[in-house]
């Protein structure tokens, strides 16, 4: 099988052309729909629906608002984000054995910096604040949401860091389908399974990667996930896969580029995007590093 997929159809969605909104202390950029922009050719890609590229301002942030219904993970490139939520004594920062009253385990929180991912089922309703505390220092991040298999799921969190070191050395796995699917009992949906070890698990035939690429490197990432035994063991869905390359803008000089390998090649600039299709599990799409600096890039690969 070829690694340079002659039959995808690869489609650059450009940074310039995204949604851009200022409101001072917020600077975000939306791939897709969302507030008060809106474009009815991009609501959604597969089981994808937002994918907002966000800076946060010192001091400032989300304040406390609801979810549900939507799975939704932050994965943070530079800076730190802090997070609080409506399941308090459930948050990974809290301390089992602390002898804190009540008001202040209403307080507890996490603090996520570069290489943590956390992620949210809002299910039948949960309430959740972001915020920037630093007294200097601007969060960059990524917010996605996507699309669950099914309403009503029970709320849940997870945060997890990921190594810089193993996404220097190919595509790392961050978010994998729930083992269990659809149908998890109670107990499935505690226990948290993914279908891949060592990654987040989602209600959704959903797979997210990432990768820091130096220049003359090429990575490719295996569509549909799974290994040599199991290559496309990951999703359910197996063909016409939908596969969204995000290229955030993470140097300050806007040296990094990367080239998508196809039967006809596509160059992405700090900020933009592509959509691919036409493609299948076990394919292989190839991302090479064609600029001057390191290039950071999110794959989001969907039903």
């Amino acid at each position: 099988m070829t690694s340079l997929l002659p039959h995808a159809k690869i489609v650059p969605r450009r940074s310039a052309d995204r949604g851009h909104a200022i409101h001072g202390w917020l600077d975000s950029h939306h791939t897709f729909s969302f507030a008060s922009y809106h474009d009815p050719r991009f609501t959604n890609f597969g089981a994808l629906r937002v994918l907002n590229e966000d800076r946060v301002a010192p001091l400032s942030g989300f304040p406390t608002h609801p979810h549900r219904d939507a799975e939704i993970f932050s994965y943070i490139l530079s800076g730190e984000l802090t997070h609080r939520d409506s399941m308090h004594g459930k948050n990974r920062n809290s301390d089992p054995g602390s002898t804190a009253n009540d008001d202040q385990k209403a307080d507890t929180f996490s603090v996520m910096r570069r290489g943590d991912v956390q992620f949210t089922t809002g299910g039948t309703g949960i309430a959740h604040s972001e915020q920037n505390e630093h007294s200097q220092l601007p969060v960059h991040f990524l917010q996605i949401w996507a699309l669950p298999w099914k309403r009503s799921l029970p709320p849940t969190y997870h945060t997890k860091t990921f190594s810089e070191a193993a996404k220097r050395a190919g595509f790392v796995t961050i978010i994998s389908p729930l083992k269990a699917g659809a149908n998890a009992s109670a107990a499935e949906e505690k226990a948290a399974v993914p279908v891949i070890p060592g990654t987040i698990p989602i209600h959704a035939d959903f797979l997210m990667g990432a990768a820091i690429i130096a220049p003359g490197r090429r990575f490719a990432w295996k569509i549909g996930g799974g290994d040599e035994q199991q290559p496309d063991a990951a999703v359910r869905e197996k063909s016409d896969r939908k596969v969204y390359v995000h290229f955030p803008a993470t140097t300050a000089s806007g040296t990094a580029r990367v080239r998508l390998l196809g039967k006809e090649p596509v160059v992405l600039e700090e900020g933009d995007g592509a959509f691919v299709s036409g493609v299948n599990a076990g394919d292989e799409l190839t991302v090479e590093s064609v600029g001057a600096s390191d290039a950071e890039v999110v794959v989001l690969d969907s039903n």
